[in-house]
């Protein structure tokens, strides 16, 4: 922890979970050996990206794959693809282009829609598929699969999109377990996007999936044939590095051959001696917000503790828990058995005060 007392950082004890602005997940040895060994050897970006992609669609049963610097650079990245369909052109105007995408008014609480915009694309909140398909000539028709219950499903949507000749962009951030779910959504349109956060690998990494013609189209845009090639491509800003690129394919090649059930017991066992410690009860947290009453545990739920997340917080070490409803959540896929304790000290010392 030296690094952050030396930039005057508080150490962050982890009890919400997977989030982006608490660094997203942490890195298995292997995976972190992996971005050592990258880092220390030089690559062709080109060589890498390619052979890394097709290591990754392998493993996720898809046609083509492109590591990309997590899952919000790979929406903006496929609906440029989508837009530009390969023509440099239009790879360098973006986003200066006339183009927009559907994304169904039933997912109107989706937050990540405007990920579209960045590509110039507008988004058209549309209750009717069909006829938005028709009438409107989008460049795209944007899913998010954690609301696929909601609205029509995504195998209806892409199969009226077929029809209408529109790719279809799935937001499959963290559909990664059961791991038949990123076989599921990689080919459920014609790309699908990923986080590498929510398998074990770096914040700033994820992959698109989905058919060939669709990733090449997106590999043509991306950042690296801006200085190369002949056109200065959209896809400039999202650049990569090869630590990235390589812990990302390692942390989906280690998920795909990991113990889960191990893994979900370890939880369950953590949750389990931090529940007896501060007098909660041990519950099921998902990535989309959800407390289930039943097992596997990963979490513990304080009765009438919600007043105690902004003082845990403001503590230090600072340690992050969730507010749900007027109960406090504290989630433990990212703390360590050292750190159960810590949380216990922390709580008992805000009850106190």
């Amino acid at each position: 922890m030296g690094i952050y007392s030396s930039l005057g950082v508080r150490r962050v004890i982890n009890a919400s979970g997977i989030y982006s602005d608490l660094g997203g997940s942490r890195l298995a040895p292997e995976v972190w050996a992996a971005a050592g060994e990258a880092n220390a050897v030089w690559a062709s970006m080109d060589e890498l990206l390619a052979l890394s992609g097709e290591r990754v669609a392998g493993l996720v049963g898809a046609e083509a794959a492109r590591v990309v610097p997590g899952a919000s650079a790979g929406i903006a990245l496929a609906v440029g693809a989508c837009v530009a369909s390969g023509e440099g052109a239009v790879m360098e105007a973006l986003p200066l282009c006339s183009s927009c995408v559907l994304v169904q008014r039933a997912h109107a609480g989706y937050l990540y829609a405007r990920c579209a915009a960045l590509a110039g694309a507008r988004v058209e909140w549309v209750d009717d598929v069909a006829d938005a398909l028709s009438a409107l000539r989008p460049a795209a028709v944007l899913h998010p699969a954690h609301l696929d219950e909601v609205g029509m499903p995504v195998d209806e949507v892409a199969a009226l999109a077929r029809a209408a000749g529109v790719p279809v962009i799935v937001d499959a951030a963290f559909q990664c377990f059961p791991v038949s779910s990123l076989e599921r959504w990689a080919s459920a349109g014609d790309l699908a996007v990923f986080s590498a956060k929510y398998f074990g690998g770096p914040n700033g990494g994820g992959f698109v999936a989905g058919s060939a013609a669709a990733v090449r189209d997106l590999e043509a845009l991306d950042f690296v044939g801006y200085e190369s090639g002949p056109w200065r491509t959209f896809g400039r800003a999202w650049k990569l590095d090869r630590a990235t690129v390589v812990a990302t394919a390692c942390a989906l090649e280690a998920w795909m051959g990991c113990d889960h059930d191990a893994r979900r017991a370890g939880y369950a066992s953590l949750a389990g001696r931090l529940a007896g410690l501060v007098g909660g009860s041990p519950c099921q947290f998902t990535f989309d917000e959800r407390v289930l009453a039943v097992g596997p545990f990963n979490a513990v739920l304080v009765p009438g503790a919600a007043g105690l997340v902004d003082a845990l917080a403001g503590g230090d070490p600072s340690v992050r828990a969730l507010a749900h409803g007027d109960d406090l959540l504290l989630c433990v896929e990212t703390v360590s058995s050292s750190e159960i304790d810590e949380i216990a000290a922390a709580m008992s010392a805000r009850c106190q005060n």
